[in-house]
């Protein structure tokens, strides 16, 4: 025996799933093109996500479903089952009295909340598109464009903000004619709305369920927003229909163990977007579980929040980015008392967003291991929100990051020869009927057999056996040519760039269409670099041309370039950025995406600067 299989041997197990079994049916045709779809069938599932609400009231009425800090102590606000389910009938029956034509959308422009949640609920079961709206198109934009174009869109009959001073400037830039506005904890002087708390009074009528009976999984249940390379947002349609089966394909993959905790998720990311308004939220619904709202982020004063959670709540399945779980990670290697309260109950992690570098994964284990004896499995998967979103998934035990898996049960998955990988393309019960308002791109979305066009490329692990799974390869419109004629493919050599520049870079821009090299535009890890250099205070500009950063950067990159072969993955140059992704210039998607080509080009004095015959001090060469 080889020294490397003694020491495969030696790992500890992995916490035990009980995961579905692999049973992937394979057509090859004659063109090339392999359709991959689950032998296994789909579980059955409720017409609606609001049934689940009602399941569990029912069950479990003490249950607590929702759980949010706030007031000045900011203790956990907890809402039960029974709580939530009596709240939503009324503000059901509300939005009922209004007498708004079915289908009309309940636009909420703030972000996770518990009234969030129950509006959202309460959207549904009146039959009105909930629209999560990202808080960046009120807050961050300067000339909301972006937020005046989607209502245009979608004409809202409602509109939910949080806090209506904080959304005034926003509220104020729209033609709020014939909308109702609701607020939950304060007015906006001169914008005229109803208090949530009110609504959420009104005497509930035998006009609620019989709303409830006319749900079917063909009533829409969200619009959820995308801006993809478009830069104007599209409203997908998310169906009852889509959703409910969604979520129970995410169940069905990797069920959890009966008699054991209920399940408890402490989550974050916002549910304007589907992973964190779909893949996180509904799945715990489903479950009747407890769903613990995190305030923080993994972002520089905003990470405390999610440690002094995690310090209560111990999670039975946590999902985060690759820099959140390296700010985690680096918390946790100080603090035992913090392992042992997060690995407690868990069963499984979930990363997403970009690749989990290799060292971030061994850390993580290795913490998992001193803390409990065993390995946890880091879970991913692949969709949009097209999808509902997730439709493919790494539903075993394995070692390998940046997977994204097989098909889930009820979803069939194509593949298109695209050079040396493979065109994604989508069909299944998860997929959405077409974007609201917009016929034209609808037509656009589908192959001549129903295919959702997604946009994506893969490529097999072993195309000899396609069992081990399938690596995510980028996106197809976003790969160009070097003046050597080299195709480089954005998408992998992004995040193995990204990477190996662990944890300096947060993400960064590909550059080198029309060029003799590849050269990177990188925005910096602010906080990661804060620890790096030694100041907590510092700001973008001191790190950036800090040595220790730069020399970090150098480091892993010129490491990245060894490990290569040929021009179509090596860097020959990078440069790192002060001014963040930009929402109103198109570089940020809703989806927190960066968008390739319009980074570029809102940035093309940096790409001159990068491609320089006599490069400035700010443009790092590499070997």
């Amino acid at each position: 025996m080889d020294g490397s299989a003694a020491a495969v041997m030696t790992k500890p197990a992995f916490r035990k799933v009980d995961w579905l079994e692999r049973d992937i049916a394979v057509e090859r045709r004659d063109d090339g093109t392999i359709v991959l779809k689950s032998r296994i069938p789909l579980q059955a599932y409720a017409t609606h996500i609001p049934a689940y609400l009602a399941k569990w009231a029912d069950e479990a009425p003490e249950r607590i479903w929702l759980a949010q800090r706030g007031g000045p102590d900011r203790q956990w606000r907890k809402l039960s089952y029974g709580e939530a389910k009596r709240t939503v009938d009324a503000l059901t029956q509300g939005l009922l009295d209004l007498g708004l034509a079915e289908g009309r959308p309940v636009a909420i422009l703030s972000g996770n909340s518990i009234e969030h949640a129950l509006m959202t609920q309460a959207a549904m079961q009146a039959r009105l598109a909930a629209a999560p709206v990202s808080p960046a198109y009120s807050l961050m934009s300067q000339d909301h464009l972006k937020l005046k174009y989607l209502f245009d869109l979608i004409k809202p009959a409602v509109v939910m903000v949080q806090d209506g001073p904080t959304f005034e400037k926003a509220l104020k830039a729209l033609d709020l004619t014939g909308i109702t506005v609701v607020h939950v904890l304060r007015p906006c002087d001169g914008i005229k709305s109803v208090a949530f708390a009110d609504l959420a009074a009104t005497p509930v009528t035998s006009a609620v369920d019989g709303s409830i009976a006319k749900i079917t999984p063909g009533t829409v249940g969200k619009l959820l927003f995308t801006s993809g390379s478009t830069g104007m947002p599209k409203a997908v349609i998310n169906t009852q229909g889509m959703m409910c089966a969604n979520a129970a394909m995410m169940m069905q993959v990797r069920p959890r163990e009966r008699g054991g905790p209920i399940p408890t998720v402490l989550d974050w990311m916002p549910w304007n977007h589907t992973m964190g308004g779909n893949a996180a939220f509904n799945p715990v619904l489903v479950d009747g579980g407890t769903l613990y709202i995190d305030d923080g982020r993994p972002m520089p004063g905003q990470l405390e929040e999610t440690i002094r959670n995690l310090r209560e709540v111990s999670p039975t399945y946590y999902a985060n980015v690759p820099a959140g779980y390296a700010a985690l990670a680096a918390a946790m290697e100080k603090d035992d008392a913090l392992c042992r309260s997060f690995f407690k109950n868990l069963s499984i992690m979930a990363y997403g967003g970009a690749r989990l570098p290799d060292d971030l994964y061994d850390r993580m284990q290795a913490l998992a291991v001193k803390t409990t004896g065993e390995r946890i499995v880091f879970y991913t998967g692949w969709g949009s929100t097209e999808t509902a979103p997730t439709s493919t998934g790494t539903y075993w035990d394995t070692e390998r990051v940046g997977l994204i898996g097989l098909p889930f049960p009820g979803v069939e998955l194509k593949m298109v020869p695209c050079g040396s990988k493979y065109e994604l393309r989508l069909r299944g019960v998860n997929v959405t009927p077409g974007y609201f308002g917009q016929p034209d791109l609808t037509r656009k979305m589908f192959d001549e057999e129903g295919f959702y066009c997604i946009g994506d490329a893969g490529v097999f692990v072993d195309a000899e056996d396609p069992l081990q799974g399938i690596i995510f390869a980028g996106r197809v419109v976003e790969d160009f040519k070097l003046t050597t004629g080299t195709f480089v493919h954005v998408g992998s050599l992004r995040t193995d760039a990204i990477a190996a520049a662990t944890p300096v870079v947060h993400d960064a821009l590909v550059a080198g269409q029309d060029r003799a090299f590849i050269g990177l535009l990188c925005w910096p890890n602010l906080h990661a670099c804060r620890q790096l250099v030694g100041n907590a205070e510092a700001n973008y500009q001191d790190v950036i041309s800090h040595p220790e950063v730069i020399a970090c950067l150098k480091k892993g990159l010129q490491a990245h370039n060894a490990a290569t072969t040929g021009s179509s993955m090596r860097v020959a140059r990078a440069m790192l950025m002060v001014e963040p992704p930009s929402i109103d210039g198109n570089e940020l998607t809703d989806k927190g995406y960066i968008n390739q080509r319009a980074g570029l080009e809102r940035r093309a004095a940096l790409v001159e600067k990068l491609y320089a015959d006599k490069p400035g001090d700010e443009v790092i060469i590499l070997n």
